[in-house]
């Protein structure tokens, strides 16, 4: 008497096993006459992953790549990633920013340069230019600088009237 069972019937234990993707356990061997379509693979997007900076951190230099951004401390360089930055309340960057999207409830001390969305929120502080797709401004937030929103990457702005024609 055997302890385990034996998986594979003793007459088919010629034809090997065939695997389909979507169960880990091999799938009964079928008859060479059937047609089975291949099961579709999905590719698997990788997400993207968030970096963080403490509360208790200061840093100093530059950040660039690809991926989420989350700074909680206080950071003093250019921060150019193709993700989303988060400043978090009581945070403080001083510096250039380019992001996909930038929420910004702390302070920022610098230009965003580049960015399809900008939410500052209510504890938010912006102290430089702005230029994004979108801005949303929440009550109680503060900007000092020239903003720039809504304008496509060809389009100009027109120049406003009663300024000297150079």
């Amino acid at each position: 008497m055997a302890i385990w069972k034996d998986p594979v019937p003793a007459g088919k234990a010629s034809e090997p096993a065939r695997f389909d993707l979507a169960s880990p356990e091999p799938a009964a061997a079928e008859p060479a006459h059937a047609t089975m379509a291949p099961a579709p693979i999905r590719a698997v997007e990788p997400q993207a992953r968030e970096s963080v900076i403490a509360a208790d951190l200061q840093i100093e230099g530059k950040i660039e790549g690809a991926g989420h951004v989350r700074i909680a401390g206080k950071f003093k360089g250019d921060i150019k990633v193709q993700g989303n930055l988060t400043i978090d309340q009581g945070a403080k960057v001083s510096g250039g920013v380019s992001a996909n999207k930038v929420a910004l409830a702390g302070e920022l001390d610098g230009n965003i340069t580049s960015a399809q969305q900008v939410d500052i929120l209510p504890s938010g502080a912006i102290n430089g230019d702005l230029k994004a797709g979108s801005l949303t401004v929440a009550a109680g937030s503060r900007i000092r600088g020239h903003v720039e929103c809504g304008w496509g990457k060809d389009e100009k702005p027109a120049k406003p009237e009663g300024g000297s024609a150079a």
